[in-house]
């Protein structure tokens, strides 16, 4: 059985390319174009993996994963970040806020599936 997985991105072509990897490999995806869009769509629902860029308009993806590790609900989630950063000082930001991981754009799909199955046992 699949995973349910969040993506959360501002660019309508990366949530395609993740969303069409994820979905192939089995997994429901529910897209999100920025962090209220997550919080909103998500409500109190649980679900498998978050992967959310970092720069987006509204809320970015540091905020989005303070947010989402400040509830119950989601404090275990597994939360990767999919991003152009590669700089260590935002990877360490990220870090403490609370995300599990780290995938620079452009990703292979599968790279993805192989960081998405560490994560996700």
């Amino acid at each position: 059985m699949g995973l349910r997985v969040l993506a959360v991105d501002d660019s309508k072509t990366m949530r395609d390319m993740v969303g069409f990897t994820l979905r192939n490999a089995g997994h429901e995806v529910i897209e999100a174009g920025d962090g209220e869009d997550a919080l909103g769509k998500l409500g109190n629902d649980r679900v498998d993996l978050i992967i959310t860029d970092i720069n987006m308009p509204r809320m970015d993806g540091i905020a989005l994963i303070k947010e989402l590790r400040a509830h119950n609900i989601h404090k275990s989630t597994p939360i990767l970040v999919l991003t152009t950063e590669s700089d260590n000082s935002k990877k360490n930001e990220g870090r403490a806020a609370g995300a599990t991981g780290w995938i620079v754009k452009p990703f292979s799909p599968d790279k993805l599936l192989q960081v998405v199955a560490k994560v996700c046992p």
